[in-house]
């Protein structure tokens, strides 16, 4: 195997700084301060998120998804209910999500418990879906071994057979979750590895402490 020399590899972080002390008291609010930033800056893909699940069984499974929206302090995201990562939901409510915006050398972290939205909002964001994807989401048997690509376009064109008129309803087995935050960590990368973290951590009065992490 060739090698890669990957131990080799260095960047400094020079973008910018993170104060415990300028930070805003609302994770939620300083949140979406920094996902503006990142939507100014054109950062590719700056709603995907690291959710990382664990089942019964203790193994963690981590995978990309996209947040669809911060409602009430909840971060949404959409899925398969009988997906893994849906299957370990139901087992272990205890969730993780990362975000990483490479262009600002920036990190996000979220530790916190899920839980399923109301079918009024999954049927609200399943409508507004372009038809083609909803198509896919209700044809995909989620995590399930299929025989080939040509399986899924004929589960996909049996479908939209079926629903030629592009109005159908949203499956059973698919919808929203909501994570209710309990940690939010703010990561700013900084020359030389000396990074500034920031964590929010809620305590059993609902109260958000602040504090700064050793890098």
């Amino acid at each position: 195997m060739e090698n890669l020399k990957l131990a080799e590899i260095r960047k400094e972080y020079l973008q910018g700084e993170l104060d415990e002390k300028s930070v805003d008291k609302n994770p939620l609010i300083q949140f979406s301060l920094w996902m503006n930033d990142a939507l100014k800056a054109e950062v590719l893909e700056p709603t995907a998120m690291v959710l990382a699940t664990v089942g019964k069984n203790f193994k963690p499974s981590a995978r990309m998804v996209l947040l669809k929206g911060v409602d009430d302090g909840d971060f949404l995201f959409f899925s398969n209910y009988e997906s893994k990562k849906g299957l370990q939901i139901d087992e272990n409510p205890h969730v993780a999500l990362t975000f990483f915006w490479k262009e600002l050398e920036r990190q996000v972290r979220i530790e916190g418990e899920v839980e399923k939205t109301s079918q009024a909002i999954s049927d609200d964001y399943f409508k507004s879906r372009p038809y083609e994807s909803r198509l896919s989401a209700a044809a995909s048997p989620q995590s399930k071994p299929v025989t080939g690509r040509r399986e899924l376009e004929r589960l996909k064109d049996e479908l939209r057979e079926q629903f030629p008129d592009r109005n159908f309803p949203r499956p059973a087995n698919w919808g929203g979750y909501r994570v209710k935050p309990r940690l939010i960590e703010f990561w700013q990368g900084r020359r030389s590895r000396l990074h500034d973290r920031v964590v929010y951590e809620l305590n059993s009065q609902g109260v958000w402490l602040i504090s700064r992490l050793a890098p």
